[in-house]
C-alpha cells in the first residue's frame, strides 16, 4: 500500500472530561500516536506527521456513523469502556461492519484492545471476561518471530486496560505476542488485519486519570490502583507499536 495512506478511526468510546480537555477524543488521541510513529519511522519523503496520513475520526456509538470503503485506506477500532461480547445494536452494528471489513480485500483493520477483540469477534472466535483478572498500566510483553519482525522489538512495554480478551486465534492468524494473564496479546494476517490488546496510544497522564476514576468509582480496589500507578510513569513503547501499524499498512 502507497501512501497516503487513508486511515478511519472508529471511536469506539468517548474519553471522561479530565482526559479529552487535555488530550482530546480518541481520534486525536490515535492522530497524536500515528504522526509520532509515522516520523519515528525515518522516511520523511514517504511518510511522516506532515506528509502521507489523511487521517477521519467516526463515532460509532453515538452517531453509528462509518466510513465510506471506497474512499479509505484502512481502518482502525479504538478501545472502549463496553464489552466486546454485549450485543447492545451499536456493538452488533460494529461487529457487522467489521465483518464486512474482514470479507474484502483492500482496505485493512487495526484494532485495539476492544478493537482487538471485536476483530476477534468478528472472525468467529470466543471473546469474554478473564478468570485472570484485571491488566492496568505499564507491563511486559512478549514478541513472537512475527511481532518482533512488525515492532522490531523482542519485548513491548505497553499500557494496558482490559480485562477482557479473547481467547483464541482464528483460523489463519499469526500471534504477535503474549503476557502472563493474557495469551493473545496481539494478531497479524497479512494484507488483512493487525491487532494489539495493550493501548500503545495511552500515556502516563491518561492512565493515571483513568485509574484515579475507576478507584473513585470502585472498579479498582486500592491494591489495583496502588499497583498500576506505581508502574503507569514506566518507559512505554506505543510508538513502537505505531511504526508496527504503519509497517503493516505499507507492506505489499
Amino acid at each position: 500500500m502507497k501512501p497516503p495512506l487513508r486511515i478511519a478511526i472508529l471511536e469506539c468510546d468517548t474519553p471522561p472530561d479530565s482526559v479529552r480537555e487535555k488530550f482530546g477524543r480518541y481520534g486525536t488521541i490515535f492522530k497524536t500516536l500515528l504522526d509520532a510513529g509515522a516520523d519515528a519511522l525515518g522516511q520523511p519523503d514517504l511518510i511522516s506527521s506532515k506528509k502521507g496520513l489523511e487521517l477521519s475520526a467516526f463515532d460509532v456509538v453515538e452517531d453509528q456513523k462509518y466510513p465510506d470503503l471506497d474512499n479509505v485506506d484502512a481502518v482502525l477500532i479504538s478501545g472502549s469502556k463496553h464489552n466486546s461480547f454485549d450485543d447492545t445494536p451499536w456493538i452488533l452494528k460494529l461487529v457487522e461492519f467489521t465483518k464486512k471489513l474482514l470479507a474484502q480485500d483492500r482496505v485493512r483493520t487495526i484494532g485495539v484492545c476492544f478493537g482487538h477483540q471485536i476483530i476477534g469477534r468478528a472472525a468467529g472466535v470466543k471473546v469474554g471476561r478473564s478468570e485472570e483478572g484485571w491488566e492496568i498500566a505499564v507491563l511486559p510483553v512478549e514478541m513472537t518471530a512475527k511481532g518482533k519482525e512488525l515492532f522490531k522489538q523482542d519485548t513491548l512495554s505497553l499500557h494496558q486496560m482490559h480485562r477482557d480478551v479473547v481467547f483464541e486465534y482464528p483460523k489463519g492468524v499469526e500471534t504477535l505476542g503474549a503476557s502472563p494473564k493474557c495469551l493473545i496479546q496481539g494478531m497479524y494476517k497479512k494484507g488483512k488485519f493487525i491487532s494489539v490488546q495493550g493501548h500503545p496510544e495511552f500515556n502516563e497522564q491518561i492512565v493515571t486519570r483513568l485509574v484515579n476514576m475507576r478507584h473513585e468509582q470502585g472498579i479498582f480496589t486500592n491494591e489495583l490502583a496502588k499497583d498500576a500507578l506505581d508502574r503507569v510513569g514506566n518507559h512505554h513503547d506505543g510508538v513502537a507499536v505505531a511504526q508496527g501499524f504503519l509497517r503493516f499498512l505499507l507492506e505489499d
